[in-house]
């Protein structure tokens, strides 16, 4: 017999599909706080797999890539635990900030304290109630504001268990990327549970190609965890993602109004124009030059930008006309996917 999930004082039984208000500081105007979390507690034995979103409060793609997962008839049958919180930084979603109230990033707070900061004590709180009863974890993130980011896994790719859920959840960029010390990867890697970083889109903002490839990646998963059945599928036009070797942000070489000339997933190559910087009372123009070969895997989207700041994420790949054809595939084996009675409500 399965063993009974214990969260937040409350013990649930195998088979038990509930929603749980994990209790949080309230407001100063008294009005009190809650963390979202849905859990499906199926009757075999499986891994439990956390799936989380919102750390950054105006990161709203993962908020909706959970309400369709929930809906999914795959999780009826399922073997093992998925514990789902679609609003981690609540108070930043209240507020469309990246931040809790005390300015301070959840995601370089982990893993937390009881006696710390308002986000210390949120972040202890996650490791206590999610982290300590998983065995697997997905980390849901879109772009800062007014940068959108093409759909991408960051994740420790040098261990073998993280690979591969890395491969299993299927886009065309995978980006090997180091543990930063306060995140939730860091902290989750320290207790063994391997963990998938997913990037996509743009805060406060939703993108339906995001959104889709973030339900099928985390279905894809679950399969290869054999928490759900597989079934069959349109094939697909995918082949196996690339990892890159090294990204680099480029810089406006001044300030003025930004003119974009290439979108998320084109390959560049070595001094190629990526866009023009042009001065609002003048004809001066100044050019953005690639300094080396890869593909677009982040963008500005605000026209206004001052020198120095970060206007395209470059990824580089030994063959990044390889990798390019691949995201086009895959966004066209994307948008026809539609396997949600709603997804047209969606589309924005």
């Amino acid at each position: 017999m399965r063993q009974a999930l214990i969260i937040s004082g409350q013990t649930l039984q195998p088979g038990t599909n509930v929603f749980i208000d994990l209790p949080l500081p309230p407001l100063y105007t008294h009005a009190p706080m809650t963390m979202p979390v849905h859990v499906i507690h199926g009757k075999r034995d499986g891994p439990r797999l956390f799936i989380c979103a919102a750390i950054h409060g105006d990161e709203l793609n993962g908020v909706e890539i959970i309400r369709r997962l929930l809906k999914d008839p795959a999780l009826k049958r399922i073997k093992g635990t998925l514990i789902a919180i679609p609003m981690v930084n609540v108070y930043g979603v209240i507020h469309h900030s990246r931040y809790l109230p005390d300015r301070r990033d959840l995601n370089r707070s982990f893993p937390g304290s009881k006696k710390g900061s308002l986000t210390s004590r949120i972040a202890e709180l996650f490791m206590k109630e999610i982290v300590a009863n998983s065995t697997h974890g997905i980390d849901l993130h879109t772009g800062a504001i007014h940068r959108s980011n093409l759909p991408q896994l960051r994740a420790n790719l040098e261990d073998e268990a993280t690979l591969s859920l890395a491969k299993a959840f299927n886009v065309p960029v995978l980006i090997n990327a180091n543990l930063r010390d306060g995140s939730l990867r860091a902290s989750a890697s320290e207790l063994g549970i391997p963990m998938l970083l997913y990037e996509a889109g743009e805060a406060l903002r939703f993108d339906e190609i995001s959104i889709r490839a973030g339900v099928r990646g985390i279905l894809n998963v679950m399969r290869h965890l054999d928490m759900i059945a597989n079934r069959k599928i349109r094939k697909s036009t995918s082949k196996e993602p690339y990892i890159a070797h090294s990204t680099a942000w480029i810089r406006a070489p001044g300030s003025g109004i930004f003119r974009t000339l290439k979108s998320l997933g084109s390959r560049v190559k070595r001094n190629e124009l990526l866009g023009l910087i042009s001065d609002p009372v003048s004809s001066l123009e100044i050019e953005v030059i690639s300094p080396f070969s890869g593909i677009i895997i982040g963008r500005s989207e605000l026209p206004l930008v001052h020198e120095g700041e970060a206007v395209y994420h470059i990824a580089r790949f030994e063959d990044a006309r390889e990798v390019a054809a691949q995201v086009g595939n895959f966004h066209d084996d994307i948008l026809p996917d539609i396997d949600y009675e709603d997804d047209e409500l969606a589309i924005v």
